[in-house]
């Protein structure tokens, strides 16, 4: 298995994310907070977690037990797949439609009827695959 949502990973991802005003903005201008776990289905609990004050990533690193908001499940291939490339609502629908990406905590459908939420939901995506391209070098 990789080092995707490993506790280095999740600091480059944490950095990657308050380097994106077009990710930090929008969620500080509607007061946004939230506990996001991330990880694989078959696993009990998610690998990775960050905890965002205002919009901003405050900590990142391993999941240890902390409540969540969201916990976004999806299997390695399909993270890598979507980390690799531009994917915009349409794909994330489809992903969540066919069941590629589960949302065991958090409702996505919710979600994405709020702009001020889905552009960073999906801007969240870019933050992470520069984080994997910073970790493949």
């Amino acid at each position: 298995m990789s080092q995707l949502f490993s506790d280095i990973w999740m600091k480059h991802y944490q950095a990657e994310w308050n380097r994106d005003a077009e990710l930090t903005q929008p969620l500080e201008k509607i007061n946004f907070n939230s506990n996001i776990g991330y990880g694989f289905p078959d696993e009990k609990s998610p690998r990775g977690l960050i905890i965002v004050k205002q919009g901003h990533v405050i900590d990142a690193g391993p999941y240890q037990g902390q409540s969540m908001n969201w916990d976004l499940r999806a299997r390695e291939k399909h993270w890598l797949e979507w980390l690799n490339r531009e994917v915009g609502a349409t794909g994330f629908g489809l992903a969540y439609s066919t069941g590629k990406l589960k949302f065991i905590v958090g409702d996505y459908k919710s979600m994405v009827k709020m702009p001020e939420m889905a552009r960073p939901f999906i801007k969240s995506f870019s933050a992470m695959g520069r984080a994997c391209a910073f970790w493949q070098r």
